[in-house]
């Protein structure tokens, strides 16, 4: 079995996370429903609090994950040694492992390295860029901070008016993104 040449494997790469946004872009709701000041309230009790969590984190997901995304972003443009060296880790491990077909063999210094060899050896690089660089921090910080407006946000808004499925919310784990995937994607008609 061939593998693809190289501008193939990146073309279907970049597909791949195109179509992915393109998903999360379809299921965002207007912004104006998000920031509606009318749907604001105190909850009454931590479980009320907890319930309009849920609710709101399913209903307004695409959202908050923009949300998320501009506040990393924002926190990244302000720190450019840190964006760089987090450009640089990212573009070693497409470079070295993603897009690198596994029957070809890299050489550094006269040594040949296996594609599992060059797995661990990115591994250990990113545990030490992560870790022992101010990127780790940065990461988890900005992560935090749009994590605390996401949460401030779903609990004072009232999910009343918000039309969720029951399916919607049994699917509004934590991990439901990750689990079902595209399960919960919206079906799309195109006309031939």
């Amino acid at each position: 079995m061939s593998t693809p040449p190289p501008s193939t494997a990146v073309g279907a790469y970049i597909t791949t996370i195109s179509d992915t946004l393109r998903s999360a872009v379809s299921r965002r709701r207007p912004w104006f429903e998000l920031f509606d000041l009318s749907t604001i309230s105190r909850p009454s009790s931590v479980s009320d609090a907890t319930v309009r969590v849920r609710k709101n984190l399913s209903y307004f997901c695409a959202n908050y994950a923009t949300i998320l995304a501009v506040v990393l972003a924002l926190s990244l443009l302000s720190h450019p040694l840190s964006l760089l060296t987090l450009l640089s880790l990212i573009s070693a491990w497409l470079f070295l492992y993603i897009l690198r077909p596994a029957d070809q063999s890299l050489v550094i210094f006269n040594r040949t390295i296996s594609h599992r060899e060059a797995l661990w050896i990115l591994i250990a690089f990113t545990f030490s860029v992560i870790f022992f660089t101010n990127v780790g921090s940065l990461l988890m910080s900005s992560t935090l901070i749009g994590l605390g407006f996401v949460c401030i946000h779903g609990v004072f808004r009232d999910p009343e008016d918000l039309f969720l499925d029951d399916t919607v919310l049994a699917n509004s784990g934590l991990f439901s993104v990750v689990l079902n995937g595209s399960a919960t994607a919206p079906t799309v008609v195109t006309k031939v």
